[in-house]
This record gives C-alpha cells, structure tokens and sequence, in this order.
C-alpha cells in the first residue's frame, strides 16, 4: 500500500512549486519597490507569542511535544511584532518588514478530529505608524501588488472592509451585559436574533438598519454618520476610500464596506479587510490584513508607540485560482545535454560547467543515447526544451 502524506496535507509537484516561486517572486519585487525588507520568523515558536496576547485561542494552533510549550504557527505577524520590538527595536519607525513562508493550521474535519493544513504566504508589516496614512500606505501597495496576480472580469475580485471602530460604534448604545451576544449576531448577519434582544425598538431598528446597509462605501458611511454624527473613525474611512476608489476601478476591483464584519482570529483593533474572488466552486479569499496595534502593545512596545497593520496573500489560494494564466508565461530555456557513443559522461559535464558559468539551466543525460533523434525524443521526458548533442 502506498504511503499517504497526513490528512489535510498536500505534496506539491514541480510544477506547482515552480508557479508559488513565481508568484512569491513578483510580489516580493513589489515590496522590495516600497521600500520593505525581508525578516524570517521562525515556524515553531513559543505559544504565548503563537497566542497573540489572547486574540488566536490555543485550539487553533498546532502543539509540539516539548519540554517548552511550543506550536507551529498559525501566521507570522505575531512572531514578526515580537521580534520588531526586541532585536529590531533600536531600528527607527516606521520599520517596514516583509516575509513568506508556510504556516499552519488547524481545523474541525467534518467526520471528527482535526485536520492539519499547511499554507504559503507572503504578506508585510509596516510598524509604528499610528495614523489613517500607514492605511493609506498599506492599501496602496496592496493594489500595487495585485497587478502581479493578473486578475480579470471573471474572478470579480472584491475588497471586503471593515473596522472595529465602526462595531464599536453600533455596540455603543447596547446594555453591556448583552454586548458580546449582539456584537456575535451582528458578525453572523442574525436578524432574528437582533429583534429578540432586550433593547428598545429605537436600538434594534439602527442595529439592524446598519447591519443591512453593507455594499457601496459611500452610502454606509452617510448612513453611518446620519445616526451617529461625527466621528474620526468615519472621517478616517472617507479619506482613505478617496484614495482607493479611482484605484479599485482602474483594476475592476469592488470595493465594499461592511461594519458588521470581523475576522476569524481577534487580531485586529481598527481597519480590516480581505480579497475575495470568485473560484471555480466557491469564493475564494486571497489576501487578508489588517491593523493590529494592541498586538505590537503586548509584544513590549510603550503604549503610545505600539503600532502596526500587515497583510498576507495565500499563494496556494492564488496558484489554483490563476493556473491559466500562469501557464501562459514564457517558459525558460532548460538545456540538455546528451551524448552518442562518440562521447562520454566527463565531456558531457564538463559543457554543462560551462552553460552554468552562463547562468544556463543544464542538466546532463545521465545514459547514452545512440542517435540525435533519440536525444530529442528524451528531451521532453526530461521537461528540457534545448538539446545540446555532442557528436
């Protein structure tokens, strides 16, 4: 019986990990342009950094066997956030990372259990910048890099936003003791459980006005700031949807704000969002990000310092749903080199050491063949497209 990789898991063939490595290149090329540069977390890692200062519950995180509790990690920022404020923080702010790696988690299999799931990723952190501008900053280099991802009309990619100021202000009115259970119904879009809350008909009437209102950025917020007046929240948001609005349209990219909206893990205190397109099944998210500056606060930084916002692409997510117009790239040149009986295995590498001096992908056949014909016949067996035949 053949040997299975663990449930959950996947192998990758060359083909697939040639696409990640170019995918992961050209969005590494856009952050380099930006001016970020690139750190290395670790995969394993202690759990009270894995943990995020309680915003990722320990249930979600993949526990080795230890004498220290440690885990795999779920993602990197709160490993990159730790490492800002301890051996990078004499750097000056605002300090501009970027990384890619794989990360891992864990999840209910529908039959019982958990499942281990493994993912590559590639995303930025841009840390110690309080104000609406490192948004600004961070969208922006988001839709830069999205051009390299080539997506068209088909995938209806669309930027879901959100932001926990704006849940702040739809639970301001609310009885505290029931907060939590409304602040859940509203992320659940639960109509009918918003109208059985004790609160007056005044209340549920705006929770629901507001939780209905989701889509077009501009008519949330007037209808934001019709109940609830001015806030710097809504200030901010308006700015920064000015910014991104004419960007968005130049790439056919939906822009829509939801004030219900909130991600799985509590990592995020003000702007959140995440890129969903349309896959061939069901909608497919493939960058995600937010601002996470009670995260940077817990890994050690002074309070009125503590800053930071990021966002990760799945390039696994992206490699599936662009697998045509990945293929379409022009292909590299790969040599082979092949010999008759005229010639030998020594002769054969020695030219390939040369190819190589030339910065040439060269592989050597490692049999003789006994005609060109022949060599031309392995050449697509061996996935080369130049034959180098030494008579």
């Amino acid at each position: 019986m053949a040997l299975q990789p663990p449930s959950g898991l996947t192998e990758l063939n060359p083909q697939q990990v040639a696409k990640n490595y170019r995918i992961t290149k050209h969005l590494a090329d856009v952050y380099r342009l930006w001016g970020y540069s690139e750190v290395s977390p670790p995969r394993v890692d202690r759990l009270d950094t894995l943990m995020a200062g309680g915003a990722i519950p320990s249930t979600d995180i993949i526990k080795l066997v230890s004498d220290d509790p440690i885990g795999l990690r779920p993602e990197m920022t709160a490993s990159i956030a730790r490492a800002a404020c301890t051996r990078l923080s004499e750097i000056p702010r605002p300090l501009r990372l970027w990384a890619s790696g794989t990360i891992f988690e864990s999840r209910q299999a529908a039959e019982g259990g958990h499942l281990i799931e493994e993912k590559l990723v590639s995303g930025v952190e841009l840390l110690g910048s309080k104000g609406i501008t490192a948004e600004l900053e961070l969208l922006s280099m988001l839709f830069e890099a999205l051009k390299t991802v080539k997506l068209n009309k088909y995938h209806k990619p669309r930027l879901l936003i959100g932001h926990t100021g704006l849940m702040d202000l739809l639970l301001s009115k609310v009885e505290p003791s029931i907060k939590d259970n409304v602040r859940k119904y509203l992320i659940e879009y639960d109509r009918l459980s918003i109208e059985d809350i004790d609160e007056s008909d005044e209340i549920k009437a705006e929770l629901i006005q507001v939780m209905e209102c989701r889509g077009e950025t501009s008519k949330v917020l007037n209808t934001l700031k019709s109940i609830y007046g001015d806030q710097e929240v809504i200030d901010d948001l308006m700015r920064l949807f000015t910014q991104m609005i004419p960007l968005a349209r130049g790439q056919d990219i939906d822009l829509q704000l939801d004030p219900t909206f909130q991600p799985h893990f509590e990592l995020y205190t003000g702007l959140v969002f995440q890129l969903v397109c349309r896959g061939a099944a069901s909608p497919v998210v493939i960058a995600r990000g937010g601002r996470y500056d009670n995260l940077v606060y817990k890994s050690g930084e002074k309070k009125d310092q503590a800053a930071g916002v990021g966002f990760s692409f799945s390039i696994d997510e992206i490699r599936e749903l662009m697998s045509e117009e990945l293929e379409s790239e022009p292909v590299e040149d790969i040599y082979l080199i092949a010999y008759g009986k005229t010639s030998n295995l020594e002769k054969a590498l020695d030219f390939q050491r040369k190819l190589h001096n030339e910065g040439k992908i060269a592989l050597v056949e490692l049999e003789e063949c006994n005609t060109e014909d022949e060599a031309r016949f392995r050449l697509k067996a061996r996935r080369c497209n130049r034959l180098e035949w030494l008579k």
